[in-house]
């Protein structure tokens, strides 16, 4: 791994649905230094949607150069991850990673705070399918 932990964005329609799985996730990790994570919810006048440049911002502001997981909450949001990704407008090292919102966040900085490669917390992530309730 070069540089810190693996950062951690999460993409929500809704600004206080990526905050408070921002808040809910980082308290889950504490115990030691938790990783990055920003939560990019919303579009930039407050409604409900997904805005490209919040995105963007959010992958900066906490990748360290281990690379950025980005968790994404619902259809748009995906398809403007996946649109960053492809015209190259995230950090290096940016991923998608498929996995429940609420979940798979904080599965992924758990991981991301231990130390964990960048492979190493989208699997973690992901792994958060297959949690069973019931």
């Amino acid at each position: 791994m070069s540089g810190g932990p693996v950062g951690i964005v999460l993409v929500s329609h809704s600004a206080r649905v990526a905050e408070s799985v921002a808040e809910l996730a980082a308290g889950l990790a504490a115990g030691g230094a938790v990783a990055p994570v920003a939560a990019a919810g919303g579009t930039a006048g407050g409604g409900l949607g997904t805005s490209a440049e919040r995105i963007a911002a959010a992958a900066r502001e906490v990748d360290r150069g281990a690379g950025v997981a980005l968790i994404a909450d619902l259809g748009s949001a995906v398809l403007t991850v996946k649109a960053l990704l492809a015209d190259d407008e995230l950090p290096p090292r940016s991923r998608l990673v498929d996995a429940p919102f609420v979940e798979g966040a904080v599965a992924a900085l758990v991981a991301a705070s231990s130390g964990a490669s960048l492979d190493a917390v989208a699997a973690a992530a992901q792994e958060a399918y297959d949690y069973r309730k019931g």
